[in-house]
């Protein structure tokens, strides 16, 4: 128990960094629903079930909103929630870190992750980079760009991809446009990337999409894979995807902060880093 205590701690110290680093560049924190109406649909990835809504598993529409509305640097911390997740890595209620910049890219939200980083875990070295495209050549041995493949795509990133990238931070940049989710094309690539260190996905950055209609269509499509996959339909968001074009551009990032704690205290199971455990 003493050990936990100490974990709990150094939690708390840690998450003190990650406010001040963010209010200290004129963030401003924000919180949204936890319990909201319509998700986001994406495969997998399951929102549980609560009276006549759901639980999040993720702040990303509703902050959306708040852009919309007109913040234009917000960030939360805050408790998010997956149905059938659990182990070393995973667990059904976790802590997230989002946050957004209005007029920014990618590019701009990876200088922000580094500089993070540095704050929480000093003698983490700077992040190299590698895209989605060489890692598949060199360690899957096929391009996705020429044969897509989702089923491959999500098996090689598993069982081979994740394990072979280097020691220390890492952003593998730029996915096929099939894997864009949210994230904005820039021909046929998606400006997204997703931080590992140690081999442990800690955060996942778009340059969102701001188009209304084309969100509305990924978002129709994603609905009819969750069909087919026999998961549960959510309704559509229809305020956030009225809302969208009046963004103008942005990009945001969903960073796991029991993932960081851990990291940063040298911790190899989530859960030694978490409350209530």
């Amino acid at each position: 128990m003493s050990g936990l205590v100490e974990n709990l701690r150094r939690r708390a110290e840690v998450v003190r960094a990650v406010r001040a680093f963010f209010d200290a560049r004129g963030f401003t924190e924000v919180s949204t629903p936890v319990l909201i109406s319509a998700p986001a649909p994406e495969p997998h990835i399951d929102c549980p079930p609560c009276g006549k809504g759901f639980l999040r598993a993720s702040p990303e529409l509703q902050m959306k909103k708040l852009l919309a509305a007109g913040m234009d640097r917000i960030y939360q911390i805050g408790p998010c929630f997956r149905d059938g997740e659990l182990g070393a890595r995973h667990n059904p209620e976790f802590t997230m870190i989002e946050w957004y910049r209005l007029g920014a890219t990618y590019l701009d939200i990876a200088a922000d992750a580094e500089s993070l980083l540095h704050e929480v875990m000093p003698g983490c070295a700077a992040p190299s980079r590698i895209t989605v495209r060489e890692a598949y050549l060199k360690w899957a041995g096929w391009d996705p760009w020429l044969e897509w493949d989702q089923d491959r795509f999500d098996f090689d990133m598993a069982s081979k991809i994740e394990p072979s990238l280097p020691k220390g931070a890492v952003f593998l940049m730029d996915y096929p446009k099939e894997a864009a989710s949210l994230a904005l094309l820039r021909g046929d690539v998606a400006e997204r990337w997703e931080l590992y260190v140690d081999g442990v996905e800690l955060a996942n950055c778009f340059t969102e999409l701001c188009d209304g209609a084309e969100q509305r269509r990924r978002f129709l499509a994603a609905k009819e894979e969750r069909r087919l996959l026999g998961e549960s339909d959510y309704p559509l968001d229809d305020e956030f995807l009225e809302l969208l074009p009046l963004v103008g551009s942005a990009s945001g990032v969903a960073l796991g902060v029991d993932r960081l704690v851990a990291l940063a205290i040298g911790e190899d199971d989530i859960h030694s880093a978490m409350c209530g455990v």
